[in-house]
């Protein structure tokens, strides 16, 4: 399956709760720190709602 790498570009303080709980189900911890995941619809889901913190990094 394709994979997909996503990068966090902003930090999570001041956001709410469940922006916050998304960045950790992710896999993002820290600021520049870049993950890979699967590219499936729930991730993309998951990158739709945190869109503004993260980027697609090819």
């Amino acid at each position: 399956m394709a994979t997909i790498k996503i990068k966090q570009i902003k930090s999570k303080i001041g956001y709410p709760i469940d922006q916050k709980r998304t960045l950790t189900a992710l896999g993002l911890r820290k600021i520049s720190q870049v993950v890979e995941r699967e590219d499936t619809p729930e991730v993309r889901g998951m990158i739709r709602k945190v869109h503004h913190l993260v980027t697609i990094v090819e």
